[in-house]
Parts: C-alpha cells; structure tokens; sequence
C-alpha cells in the first residue's frame, strides 16, 4: 500500500497544509468537511502537490522535513517544480 505526502492549498485563507495519509482522496474529501483543527474551518481545500512512497516511515519522514522547512517560496518551489 503506497502512502502520500500531499499539500493542500486554501485560497480563502490563503494557506498551504502539508500531511501525509494511505488514502489521499479520502484524506482531502475530510479536510474539507466542516470541523476543528487547521482546516476545518474553511471547505476550499485542493491538492497542489503529492509524493509517493512505500512506507509510512518515508512519508513520515518527509512529511516532517517539508514543514520543518517553514517557508513558502521554498514549499511554491517544490509545488512549481512537478512541472
């Protein structure tokens, strides 16, 4: 089973979310259900980004290292750069 690092990006809040999940459709279809936490309070959530991997320790691992990173133009470069 492949699990994904993904971000999300929200034009309301003008935000990105970076997680990591076994099932990224239902992953994203929750994040834009109305309820608590980071983006729960808003439904615009798209997926602008995604990796593959074969373990959950890579994704964890990666995950981790993509927000320790704290900057956007650096998160808009690895988004821009699938291109």
């Amino acid at each position: 089973m492949p699990f994904f690092v993904y971000i999300l990006f929200s034009p309301y809040k003008d935000k990105f979310y970076i997680g990591f999940t076994s099932d990224l459709e239902n992953r994203i279809t929750r994040h834009n259900q109305k309820s608590k936490g980071f983006t729960g309070t808003t439904n615009d959530w798209k997926i602008v980004y995604s990796e593959s991997y074969s373990t959950k320790f890579e994704a964890m691992t990666r995950e981790k290292q993509i927000k320790l990173w704290k900057s956007r133009s650096k998160i808009q470069q690895l988004i821009n750069s699938k291109d």
